[in-house]
């Protein structure tokens, strides 16, 4: 069984930085991703960025540029979202997730996103202005 824990939220104002970590375990894909997405109440979840085990990389266009996703060099089970210029439209509670069969790019898709299997329980960020 897949588990992903989240830690790193917090509370800063617009401009500032924070990083995002996310724990996985029990993950024995030889492929697999990792990815970050957002979802605010009455809203669809929406793809953050992600990661793949061939060390693709994938962002949403809002956040091109200011939020960079990583995994750790002596650790890969561990993966980092910074999160740098921040606007107060990034509030929101941050999950990650994993599973064995997507691209970075598949699970930034909308349609794909709904076939994944590991999410974690979030962790709230928010951005004041």
């Amino acid at each position: 069984q897949v588990r992903l824990v989240e830690s790193g939220g917090g509370s800063v104002e617009a401009g500032g930085s924070l990083r995002l970590t996310c724990a996985v375990s029990g993950n024995d894909y030889s492929n697999y991703f990792v990815g970050w997405y957002r979802q605010a109440p009455g809203k669809e979840r929406e793809g953050v960025a992600a990661i793949d085990s061939n060390g693709r990389v994938s962002y949403a266009d809002s956040v091109k540029g200011r939020f960079t996703i990583s995994q750790d060099n002596s650790n890969k089970n561990t993966v980092y979202l910074q999160m740098d210029s921040l606007r107060p439209e990034d509030t929101n509670v941050y999950v990650c997730a994993s599973d064995g069969w997507m691209s970075a790019d598949q699970a930034l898709d909308v349609r794909r996103m709904r076939m994944i299997n590991y999410w974690g329980q979030g962790t709230q960020v928010t951005v004041s202005s």
